[in-house]
């Protein structure tokens, strides 16, 4: 479980993935039963650490604060100034007296002892000058995957996705592509109960899909505005009920036409693939905290059968129930009685 989490602040850092991090490991939630994390900000280098705006933070630097880590994050920021004005940390090859090569080294030893180290957005840049990203998947804002790809061509660069998990070393896409990185790495460290917590305390889904299959538990429905929101909440709360598309149309006082083109707007989908989704949401629920076999687990959400569940499953997270049950079952199942 991650304890002790530290955040270096390369030059020019930015003030939103630095707050993404705070907000998320840096906030005491004890009130709501969620662990409270070991949380510290340090300076990347030794000169004061200023903003994309100009201001000042003052922290200490301290990087030996590393040494006893479980997960470093490295936000956006750095030494360097695009042609478009956004920060990029320069690699230590193209700058040998960089003021972050104490940085780089602490990451490298972060990840030879264990710990899990992240970047946000451009922080990538700072993990490829340490060499972390060398012969791994990763990604960082869409705009800078090219100039990552160009300077660090051992790094296998996804632009497509939100975040990569290649453990121990973490990468996510630019900007709020951050909170669902950090929301991740609580989920696979602490659970789904104290992500989605955290989640609904930030108003934002657990899970946004990125292109590829990310195991999440239940998402919060989105919705464009509030006219189907009730709908949605007596979905999620029925789902073993068999309901047609001109049931729901009724108890939304619409006619199945008009309420078949309105859902597609507001969920971006149609009632019956949002309806399957959530089914598997919610065997996803069931797969980590109960006993329950799968054949249940099916009825109980509404699927009839362990077949259908396997269907839908793997068109949506592509793997099986079983399997899914495995991963995220293994590390309380192997604790002793």
């Amino acid at each position: 479980m991650v304890q002790k989490v530290v955040v270096p602040l390369p030059p020019r850092v930015e003030m939103f993935e630095l707050g993404v991090v705070c907000e998320v490991f840096g906030f005491d939630r004890s009130d709501q039963g969620l662990p409270v994390y070991d949380f510290s900000l340090v300076a990347a280098s030794p000169e004061p650490v200023r903003t994309r705006y100009g201001y000042a933070i003052d922290v200490p630097h301290d990087l030996d604060l590393l040494d006893e880590a479980d997960l470093v994050v490295v936000p956006a920021g750095g030494e360097e100034i695009d042609p478009g004005g956004t920060m990029i940390c320069a690699p230590s090859d193209h700058a040998p007296d960089s003021c972050l090569a104490p940085l780089h080294a602490k990451l490298r030893e972060a990840v030879d002892r264990g710990a899990r180290v992240a970047s946000l957005c451009t922080g990538a840049f700072v993990l490829g000058a340490a060499g972390l990203l060398d012969g791994r998947r990763c990604t960082t804002h869409w705009m800078h995957a090219a100039a990552l790809a160009a300077r660090f061509p051992s790094a296998h660069v996804d632009p497509d996705v939100l975040y990569v998990d290649d453990d121990p070393v973490l990468t996510s896409a630019g900007t709020a592509a951050g909170i669902d990185l950090l929301l991740h790495i609580v989920r696979k460290e602490d659970g789904a109960r104290v992500a989605n917590t955290i989640a609904r305390r930030m108003v934002v889904p657990p899970h946004r899909d990125g292109g590829q299959a990310q195991y999440v538990a239940m998402p919060l429905p989105e919705c464009s505005d509030d006219s189907l929101s009730p709908l949605l909440d007596w979905i999620t709360a029925n789902l073993a009920t068999t309901t047609s598309v001109a049931a729901l149309a009724a108890k939304a006082a619409m006619s199945p036409r008009t309420f078949a083109r309105r859902f597609q707007a507001e969920t971006g989908t149609t009632p019956a693939r949002w309806i399957a989704d959530q089914r598997v949401y919610a065997a996803q629920d069931l797969l980590e905290n109960t006993d329950l076999p799968v054949e249940t687990i099916a009825d109980r959400v509404g699927f009839g059968g362990a077949a259908v569940l396997r269907q839908h499953f793997a068109r949506l997270r592509h793997t099986s129930p079983q399997a899914y049950r495995r991963t995220f079952r293994a590390s309380e199942l192997e604790q002793p009685a």
